[in-house]
């Protein structure tokens, strides 16, 4: 007879006592290979050890952090965008054009 039609009882399991935990299912987000240059790297690994997180988790919360900042950033800016629009200083409005170029092309 194959192995597949046979059917034995599970060991290890008392008979009516089927109490298993619930099974969590997270879904993992997406994978991605990064290459970083060592000093980077290295701070990465202080920053894990300090967190006591591994170097995956680590760079997951550096990157959010980065973007959060990012954001942020941008939010301030427009901020002060909107206050000094209603001025009329030709100087005040080439420093927030500037500012805006590096802001969005990061130069």
């Amino acid at each position: 007879m194959p192995q597949s039609e046979a059917t034995t009882p599970r060991r290890g399991r008392k008979a009516g006592l089927n109490k298993s935990k619930p099974k969590r299912r997270t879904i993992p987000g997406p994978r991605y290979s990064v290459g970083l240059p060592s000093t980077v790297a290295s701070q990465v690994e202080r920053y894990a050890e300090t967190v006591d997180a591994s170097m995956s988790k680590a760079i997951a919360a550096l990157v959010r952090l980065g973007l959060e900042s990012q954001a942020n950033r941008k939010r301030e800016f427009f901020k002060r965008l909107k206050e000094n629009l209603a001025k009329d200083d030709p100087k005040e409005q080439d420093r927030m054009v500037d500012e805006f170029r590096t802001l969005i092309l990061g130069r």
